[in-house]
């Protein structure tokens, strides 16, 4: 994997510009937006989530770490505990995790920030209600057990980047390890994304995206 590159976005949090992926890791319309929009207030923010008394979050392509953070904000705020599954099999390194401004937007110590990134294949705890496992793999080598996750954060680089992750057998895999009710959630819109998702059993809608980004795509079993 070749050397990621700092950008700042436009709401001021950070992103990695990828030269392999030929692609940033988030919006540069602003990076926790995106996230906050997403995966977080259409996702976790649903009645389906906030009425659970755990939630277990399957991510694909952990990236940065951002989706973590704002996940434990969002068990701090709503102190409903949370179990973090994330499979990202090219890790962004130490100088590049000490680069990041997130922790200081979403006033969360560094420490658990780091921690998180430097100890993949362990459970970890970031409180006593929040739990992370980090599995450097690629999710297409992965077999996932069923009916586990209440919630899926798809956010691995675009279609065009990464075609082999987007595919009816990945999401069919996905859809399987998703609890009755469960959700999926993704920055993608594209409509061979929604047809496969469709494909596999998923009800799906278009959402209105965040600023520079016109819709997304959310999936439910």
């Amino acid at each position: 994997m070749n050397e990621r590159k700092l950008q700042i976005t436009d709401d001021g949090s950070h992103t990695l510009y990828s030269e392999e992926a030929r692609e940033t890791y988030h919006s540069t319309y602003g990076a926790i937006q995106e996230s906050e929009h997403i995966f977080i207030n259409a996702c976790l923010n649903t009645d389906i989530c906030q009425k659970l008394k755990n939630v277990r979050i399957l991510e694909v392509g952990t990236g940065t770490g951002l989706n973590i953070l704002l996940a434990y904000n969002w068990s701090v705020k709503s102190k409903i505990p949370v179990t973090y599954y994330g499979y990202e099999p090219f890790p962004i390194r130490k100088n590049e995790t000490l680069l990041l401004n997130y922790p200081e937007i979403l006033g969360v110590d560094k420490r658990l920030f780091f921690l998180m990134h430097d100890n993949k294949g362990k459970f970890i705890n970031l409180s006593n209600k929040f739990s992370v496992f980090i599995v450097e793999d690629k999710i297409e080598n992965v077999k996932l057990h069923p009916d586990v996750y209440d919630v899926v954060f798809f956010d691995a680089f675009s279609p065009d980047a990464q075609p082999e992750i987007w595919t009816v057998e990945i999401f069919n895999s996905l859809f399987k390890s998703i609890k009755r009710g469960g959700v999926l959630t993704t920055y993608s819109c594209k409509g061979n994304v929604k047809r496969s998702l469709e494909e596999v059993g998923f009800v799906v809608e278009k959402l209105p995206g965040p600023p520079g980004k016109r819709e997304f795509l959310r999936a439910w079993k």
